[in-house]
């Protein structure tokens, strides 16, 4: 049997405010269930296939939030910022309010993919060093990189306070000064560190794919999406 329950709890667990304000927009009739409108806070309704909207803005009933965002530059990955705009700031008040998080924080200066969720177990899931979920970084170097130099990152760098060297899981030539770089960790600035272990130096990053999700070409700088049931089956672990 489907799930119930009334609308004010609805819009409230959705992250619109609490369950005094979202009574006073239903009984302001600023909230359509499933295409009509509802004034009685107390209407309970299947969540199953759930559409609304509040103040003539569309939604879907989702009990968890999954989502991707184009990271820019110059954004910080916290909610707590010190230099930068936080990431938060581009997302919808509602999915704020609902405690979203990000899965692995890419640095202010680091462009790209970024999952964003407020499952506890899928941030688990996809952020814990033990599943091993394979990220594609592209690389901008300020030098040509040689054929050794990706020898060596296939091989494996020693870095700094690393007791053992550390390999990427594929690194390939786009261009003479672009790499993309497989990583199946999410050590602290592990990029920019293994490109300086072979004597160059990272100009420019991108997150390009998790898993085998990549980053959509529709998907402009400093827009977010809803993760898609395809997308999902594209991070489940095989």
């Amino acid at each position: 049997m489907a799930k119930k329950l009334n609308i004010e709890r609805i819009i409230s667990n959705q992250g619109f405010g609490t369950r005094k304000q979202c009574r006073i927009m239903i009984l302001n009739e600023e909230i359509t269930v499933n295409g009509t409108m509802c004034d009685d806070p107390d209407a309970t309704f299947d969540l199953e296939n759930l559409h609304y909207t509040v103040k003539g803005e569309p939604w879907d009933y989702r009990e968890k939030s999954y989502l991707m965002l184009h990271k820019p530059s110059n954004y910080e990955c916290s909610h707590k910022t010190q230099h930068h705009p936080t990431i938060y700031s581009l997302l919808p008040h509602p999915l704020v309010v609902r405690d979203v998080q990000c899965i692995g924080r890419l640095d202010e200066d680091t462009t790209g993919l970024i999952l964003i969720s407020d499952d506890g177990q899928f941030i688990h899931r996809m952020s814990s060093p033990k599943h091993k979920v394979p990220k594609v970084y592209e690389v901008t170097c300020k030098h040509p990189v040689s054929d050794e130099q990706i020898a060596h990152v296939l091989k494996g760098v020693q870095l700094i306070d690393e007791n053992a060297p550390i390999a990427a899981l594929a690194c390939t030539r786009i261009s003479d000064n672009v790499i993309h770089m497989t990583l199946a960790e999410g050590k602290y600035h592990q990029v920019k560190r293994m490109v300086a272990a072979i004597s160059n130096r990272v100009e420019g990053l991108k997150r390009i794919q998790i898993g085998e999700l990549k980053l959509p070409d529709d998907l402009a700088v400093g827009k977010w999406c809803w993760l898609t049931a395809d997308d999902m089956k594209k991070l489940s672990p095989k």
